[in-house]
């Protein structure tokens, strides 16, 4: 028996799982709002603009944060061989966290926003967010400082990062005067303010849900594998060039704005910079399978694993592309924008989420695998499927829209098209959407039931053991 605290470990993989639904579940409802606009019932807080900002945040800091939470403190207590530092501290950030989110889902619809991306949360949420994230990182800096090997594995460089990191960003973006208990208004203001908010913005994307999934991805894919790293040093390499770049290219979401031109520039080229790190640990992952390949066939948990890198690279590739100016005047307020992201967050982010938490939960039970691999397999396709729909269908609208609000008469320079009649050419890209979102929600349903039967196994085993004289017990286990 391990003396690692795993308790707090299945909590988090467990409500990963149950607002991944939730998340999912509210993306899916808002996706279909854009092609029925009558599904919001005339009921304000089912309004498209109060449930985007609770999807967002549901899918990112509920799924996905649970997802790293786990991950982390599961991965943290193994490379460095001791329990976590302390339980009740592991206990109070699931708690506190999950308090987090179950206040973040009554604000939102109710209307109580900052309105700035990723960080809608009003100041008191904002505060509680702060404690338990500096709970967070005691909880884990802790352990690593009671470690009994003298070496820090590269996972735990990039969680550590993110922790730090995140940590900053939080605290500086949301700098704020309260004038009652769900209103505030930022000190910055102007071109300031919308600096401030994607320095935030897009580190939120290149810290939470980047350099930490990574940390995962240097876990995860090596135990899975059974096969060492492909390259330690360029996992090294890796983590600094990308702790170097990544936080200077936030104005990217800003170009063509009254942001300074350079600030814009800089924002461009720090971008294109971060394509040769993203691409080299992508490679790492991915040529860790060297020699082993055939497993692939045989295992749905590497399928996610790798196919989730691959995301990974299309989204690092499509990112800085999309930072180009000349490219960017095609692309911003577009459905291009909206497939990139989902095509990171569905394709790199969920996936690896995924099939770590299908890794790590048949050893978090003493299990010797999930209920059903074929499940696994089933989820696999139906993820894959429903996120290249999703994607393609925005891709394609995207392009659509920003040729379409471009094109000009020759003879006189008017536009040719409305913009109803963009939107119009736009709808049925809505529906292939929304047939997207829902197999993707429909192989989240799969996993649930998965974990649901592996716990009831798990159970059951426990059950049984208990039952068996004790040299029995011991030839079993």
């Amino acid at each position: 028996m391990n003396n690692y605290n795993d308790k707090v470990v299945r909590q988090f993989a467990v409500m990963a799982v149950v607002w991944g639904i939730v998340g999912m579940l509210v993306g899916v409802l808002i996706a279909s709002q854009l092609y029925w606009p009558a599904l919001n019932f005339d009921i304000p807080w089912l309004t498209y603009g109060r449930l985007r900002p609770l999807h967002t945040n549901a899918v990112i800091f509920a799924f996905g944060g649970s997802a790293l939470f786990a991950t982390s403190l599961y991965t943290v207590q193994r490379t460095c061989h001791v329990r976590l530092l302390s339980d009740k501290l592991a206990a109070f950030v699931f708690w506190g966290w999950q308090l987090i989110i179950v206040a973040a889902a009554i604000t939102l619809p109710l209307g109580y926003t900052q309105a700035k991306e990723y960080a809608e949360l009003e100041w008191p949420i904002d505060i509680a967010i702060a404690i338990v994230w500096v709970a967070y990182a005691v909880l884990f800096f802790g352990t690593i400082a009671k470690r009994t090997v003298k070496h820090i594995y590269v996972a735990n460089w990039f969680y550590g990062a993110y922790i730090i990191t995140i940590a900053l960003l939080h605290i500086v973006n949301n700098l704020s005067i309260p004038t009652g208990w769900f209103t505030s208004y930022s000190i910055y203001s102007g071109s300031v303010d919308a600096m401030v908010q994607w320095w935030y913005g897009h580190n939120a994307v290149g810290f939470f849900l980047t350099t930490a999934f990574l940390g995962m991805m240097y876990y995860f894919v090596p135990k899975q594998a059974g096969r060492p790293i492909y390259s330690y040093r360029l996992s090294i390499v890796h983590f600094w060039a990308l702790i170097a770049v990544y936080m200077w290219a936030g104005p990217h979401h800003l170009q063509y704005t009254a942001l300074p031109d350079w600030a814009q520039s800089l924002g461009m080229v720090f971008s294109l910079i971060l394509l040769a790190p993203s691409w080299g640990g992508a490679i790492n992952g991915i040529l860790t399978l060297s020699g082993v390949w055939y497993k692939l066939r045989t295992d749905p948990i590497l399928k996610f694993l790798i196919v989730s890198l691959s995301f990974y690279m299309m989204s690092t590739f499509e990112g800085p592309m999309m930072s180009i100016k000349t490219v960017n005047s095609l692309s911003h307020y577009t459905d291009w924008t909206i497939g990139h992201v989902h095509s990171g967050a569905l394709g790199w982010v969920a996936m690896i989420s995924i099939g770590s938490i299908y890794a790590m939960l048949p050893r978090l039970l003493g299990q010797p695998q999930m209920y059903s691999v074929k499940l696994i397999d089933t989820h696999f396709w139906m993820h894959t499927i429903g996120v290249v729909l999703y994607i393609a269908a925005m891709w394609i609208a995207g392009v659509m829209q920003g040729l379409m609000w471009r094109a000009t008469d020759p003879d006189n320079g008017t536009l040719v098209y409305t913009f109803v009649e963009a939107l119009n050419a736009t709808k049925p890209y809505y529906l292939f959407r929304v047939g997207g979102g829902l197999i993707v929600l429909g192989g989240m349903l799969v996993m649930a039931w998965n974990v649901f039967k592996t716990y009831q196994l798990a159970r059951g085993g426990i059950a049984a053991q208990a039952v068996l004289p004790p040299d029995a017990a011991d030839a079993r286990a």
